[in-house]
């Protein structure tokens, strides 16, 4: 096996658990087992995988995880390793609690838990410790020693371990923790590239378990914002690098705008915005068909990046005429000023400035999930979830958007509170499988 090929992780977390339905804490507690729900979407899961050349199966040795991996395995025929640092986080004075239990016996401890979580401590054996810091150490122990084979491999893991190892995968610091979403039985996709880079393809996919879209965490209301990239242009196709030229979707695109607008049919949407330009707007308006009371503002702040002048010109053609520059855009694009066209800082404070405008416009706060669409391009989309994620500049490629893919972000607080993302790059709906296979054109 060539160990220079890309590999292929898929996390995914255990089925529901019996401590999951009494809303019990478990951490590393392992008297809960996976319940009847739990066994199904186990099932379910095994059988969205069965498809994919897995060539080996990970999991934490606690039963819950355990029963699932077993019950995947049967789909799938690939050995199966234990390894203790999938184990899940250590909260040893919670363990077996119900949470309103916790809530009110550790007030201040849950409060700095759920808003401080780099700074959170606790006491074990009379040793004080920091349990999100300690499972970050943990994580990044797991990533080291994982064999990289150019293969698909899938991990089987739990809620707070699967957050740490994603964010230490892709850089996201320890205070964002809370900000990852991860439902049972859900699947996320993680591209380990080669020298270092990794890219996160898909976060909290749910449609095998019959969910199209995550749900909100329970009793979470709030605002609920639908991140949308346009649908393919035939540029994208031809790997042409389109900028702010206004290149319309291609008959593909128009397609897969329409499988978007059938995902979202019934699904209420109170506010849309787009990007002015074409591909995205078409792509909005195909949409919006199933929503006519939904009048469609354009936020002139999204337009895609201005690539000065590699625009109109194909991949080929920008390496030819701008080899070092090309280069540096694919390993460090925060230090690249395009020829004629913007830096990735000047996308950056347009793209959350009007990202920030369009929360503040919700009419929300009436016990209700306030839905808003917004539409806009590859590189707009990927520097709203940087930000969201605690990421930079610097972390631009390790977040993918396809095509009509969807991404999901939660504000259960409101425009002010914290961001959770329940979904990233969504695209089962445009395919029928986990793996995103829209086009890899240019932005």
């Amino acid at each position: 096996m060539n160990n220079s090929s890309p590999t292929r992780v898929i996390l995914v977390r255990h089925g529901q658990s019996t401590y999951n339905q009494e809303k019990r804490i478990q951490g590393r507690s392992d008297l809960s087992v996976l319940t009847e729900k739990g066994q199904a979407d186990a099932r379910l899961l095994g059988q969205t995988l069965a498809p994919l050349a897995i060539a080996s199966i990970y999991t934490s040795p606690l039963q819950r995880a355990q029963q699932t991996a077993a019950i995947i395995q049967t789909y799938i025929n690939a050995p199966l390793k234990n390894v203790e640092d999938l184990r899940e986080i250590d909260l040893p004075p919670w363990e077996g609690l119900h949470k309103d239990q916790v809530k009110a016996e550790y007030p201040d401890e849950y409060y700095q838990w759920k808003h401080h979580p780099a700074e959170f401590t606790m006491t074990r054996e009379g040793q004080t410790f920091q349990p999100v810091i300690s499972l970050f150490a943990q994580a990044r122990r797991f990533w080291q020693e994982l064999p990289k084979t150019g293969e698909t491999i899938l991990i089987v893991a739990h809620n707070a371990i699967n957050r740490a190892l994603l964010a230490t995968a892709l850089g996201i610091p320890p205070a964002y923790y809370h900000h990852i979403q991860q439902s049972n039985c859900c699947i996320n996709v993680l591209n380990f590239l080669g020298q270092g880079r990794v890219q996160l393809e898909s976060l909290n996919q749910t449609a095998h378990l019959g969910e199209a879209l995550p749900k909100p965490r329970e009793g979470d209301r709030g605002l609920r914002l639908l991140l949308v990239r346009h649908g393919e242009t035939q540029w994208n196709r031809e790997t042409r690098f389109q900028g702010q030229i206004d290149v319309p979707l291609n008959d593909h695109g128009q397609q897969q705008a329409q499988k978007l607008a059938d995902l979202l049919a019934s699904y209420p949407i109170d506010l849309a915005v787009s990007s002015p330009m074409l591909r995205p707007r078409e792509t909005a308006a195909i949409v919006l068909k199933n929503h006519p009371q939904v009048e469609l503002q354009l936020e002139p702040a999204l337009q895609e990046i201005n690539h000065g002048l590699w625009e109109g010109k194909l991949e080929t053609e920008i390496q030819e005429l701008f080899p070092a520059e090309l280069a540096a855009w694919r390993s460090r694009p925060e230090q690249v000023q395009m020829p004629g066209g913007e830096n990735l800082q000047q996308v950056w404070d347009r793209a959350i400035a009007a990202w920030q405008s369009i929360l503040n416009r919700a009419d929300w706060g009436d016990d209700r999930l306030t839905n808003i669409m917004v539409v806009a391009h590859d590189a707009i989309n990927k520097v709203i979830l940087c930000h969201l994620m605690g990421l930079s500049p610097a972390e631009f490629w390790q977040i993918k958007q396809g095509n009509g893919g969807l991404s999901i972000i939660d504000y259960p607080e409101g425009p002010g509170g914290m961001a959770i993302l329940q979904a990233v790059n969504i695209t089962t709906h445009l395919s029928g499988t986990i793996v995103d296979q829209t086009a890899a054109g240019a932005l």
